[in-house]
């Protein structure tokens, strides 16, 4: 019987997705070819000193990672062996990759990080904000290390007016964590700066380990002073990157979070005194052409033209308000003589001037019945000219017409 070639490789593929074996496995090795594609696969070969396998990790198991594969990295990588049935290649479908010797560090890692995330360590409201212009800046980290030396001179040259402080300890070894919160909790106490940098230079996850400890993270956490966590290089995230005010990518990248660049400062006050002089410029060109506007007008020319037009508009309004003065108290005249004539024609005296008479008691009271003026009263009669004074002979009730 003859055999197709893919009919083949499906066979050899059923095989081995059969063997159980291979189903679940881990192998032990060195990437090498290590290549990242559009399609977010990655493909890569194992290798060791007597042979190579093929690898694939499809994006989805690649999205998973937490580190980033290098080249000669020693790694561990679990998956399954099937064949690739049109190139006739058996490989690794590859689930997960860890470096090789941290997988006990990776997973204390992940639990300390879930149990501070939990306690809310991590949470953004507790982030101080960084000092703009830090007059001191307190490093904590080993003095012996490449890190001080980049992060000084990064320092000094973008900043010179800053004072740095230097808090040696140690960054590596069981002796490292307490000497690095001794360091925070000093740096506090006494207030040696405004800010604090702590960290060190790139290496292993074993050299980076001081500043997983729970330890450092909690002084990091109960610093009043802002800190700005410096650990390795850009790939490199410890639990003191979480748990920190700001992180930087290195302890370069810190110094330069950590104060402003003179020169973009200087830059930028240059500017700032460009547009004052611009808008001094501006204020007085305008102030000037308002003064050549008031050169221009007519009391400037003839200082008494103000004068003489202010005294021809007050004879203006004098004779208006002289002309509604006039108007005004001729409606008041003639108001007032009709009101007096009105009030003459009520007067009791042109009613006596008819011949009648208004007859008073004694306490000058109108008499107006013969009971007001008894027998032997004095009363006193005004006439249309003059008065008499009388006294009642006699007082009688005028019968009613019936």
């Amino acid at each position: 019987m003859i055999y197709e070639v893919s009919q083949v490789n499906e066979y050899i593929k059923a095989l081995l997705d059969g063997a159980l074996g291979l189903n679940n496995i881990y192998i032990r090795g060195e990437l090498s070819n290590y290549k990242i594609y559009p399609s977010g696969h990655h493909y890569f070969t194992l290798k060791d000193a007597g042979g190579a396998l093929r690898c694939v990790m499809f994006r989805t198991s690649a999205g998973k990672l937490r580190f980033r594969p290098e080249n000669g990295m020693k790694v561990v990588a679990f998956g399954r062996i099937s064949v690739f049935p049109r190139d006739g290649a058996y490989q690794l479908y590859c689930n997960e990759l860890t470096p090789e010797g941290v997988g006990d560090l990776y997973v204390a890692y992940e639990q300390l990080k879930a149990k501070l995330q939990s306690e809310g360590l991590f949470d953004r409201e507790h982030k101080k904000p960084l000092p703009e212009y830090p007059g001191k800046i307190a490093i904590i980290t080993s003095s012996a290390g490449a890190a001080v030396h980049d992060m000084i001179r990064i320092l000094r040259r973008r900043y010179p007016m800053t004072k740095v402080i230097l808090l040696p300890v140690r960054v590596q070894g069981k002796e490292a964590p307490p000497e690095i919160v001794g360091a925070i909790r000093y740096a506090n106490k006494w207030k040696v700066g405004d800010l604090i940098i702590t960290g060190r230079g790139g290496g292993s996850i074993e050299d980076l380990w001081a500043f997983n400890d729970e330890r450092v993270a909690r002084a990091i956490y109960e610093s009043e002073l802002p800190v700005i966590s410096a650990v390795g290089h850009e790939p490199d995230v410890t639990i003191s990157d979480f748990v920190a005010d700001a992180r930087a990518s290195t302890p370069s990248n810190a110094a330069e979070i950590a104060v402003p660049d003179q020169a973009e400062l200087l830059r930028a006050l240059q500017d700032d005194a460009a547009r004052l002089n611009r808008a001094a410029n501006n204020q007085l060109e305008r102030s000037q052409q308002k003064l050549m506007a008031l050169a221009q007008k007519r009391v400037m020319r003839d200082q008494l033209a103000y004068v003489q037009d202010k005294r021809m508009l007050l004879a203006h309004n004098q004779q208006r308000l002289g002309d509604v003065a006039g108007q005004t108290l001729a409606k008041k005249k003639e108001k007032f003589s009709a009101l007096a004539a009105g009030l003459d024609a009520m007067s009791p005296l042109k009613v006596l001037g008819r011949g009648y008479a208004m007859v008073q008691g004694k306490d000058g009271a109108i008499v107006k019945s013969w009971r007001d003026a008894p027998e032997g009263s004095q009363i006193a009669v005004t006439l249309g000219e003059g008065r008499l004074a009388c006294t009642v002979d006699r007082a009688e009730e005028k019968e009613r017409a019936k």
